[in-house]
């Protein structure tokens, strides 16, 4: 592993760390490394060895494989171009902590949705109609709905110029269960 490469899988460590709810002590215990250099490599402030982070991915209930997978995934940038024709894109390609998703012209998915995780609505053309929890709300251009995770929900769009765009933490990483909220 490479200086560059080292430095940069604090954020995946953090982030496996977090998504199992464990405090940096419990991971100190668990790989028999201290708190304060695992803090360090956290903050991209320590090298870890490649014995190192075996002992930390352990800890984690991972592989250093999926570590360096996860860190080359928040390097990411990505250009997605604008699509022809109507319908529904996505606007993030790939395995992120972030979904987002374009719909264009007058679309009725017919269906009613329910995520684990929060999500954004942002009418950028035309109207829209959103239910959630039983309550109607019509969604000019430039208008936001938040719906936190968990909220039944179900949208139309009324206009066919209409272009919304979905933006959703992931449904494969469990925000439901960040300490920190």
């Amino acid at each position: 592993m490479d200086d560059k490469e080292a430095l940069r899988v604090g954020a995946a460590v953090r982030r496996r760390r977090r998504s199992l709810g464990l405090t940096l002590a419990a991971v100190a215990t668990r790989s028999g490394l201290s708190v304060p250099f695992l803090s360090q490599i956290e903050n991209e402030r320590a090298r870890p060895s490649a014995r190192s982070l075996d002992r930390v991915a352990d800890a984690l209930e991972t592989t250093t494989a999926r570590l360096r997978a996860a860190a080359d995934s928040a390097r990411a940038v990505e250009v997605v171009r604008a699509a022809e024709g109507d319908g529904a894109r996505r606007v993030v390609r790939g395995r992120h902590q972030l979904s987002a998703l374009e719909f264009t012209g007058e679309m009725d998915l017919g269906r009613e949705f329910q995520h684990r995780n929060d999500e954004v609505m942002y009418v950028v053309e035309g109207a829209a109609e959103v239910e959630a929890e039983g309550q109607a709300y019509r969604l000019e251009r430039g208008d936001t709905l938040f719906l936190s995770g968990g909220v039944r929900h179900r949208w139309r769009a009324t206009m066919p110029e209409t272009r919304l765009l979905v933006v959703a933490v992931a449904e494969h990483v469990d925000a439901t269960n960040d300490p920190r909220r």
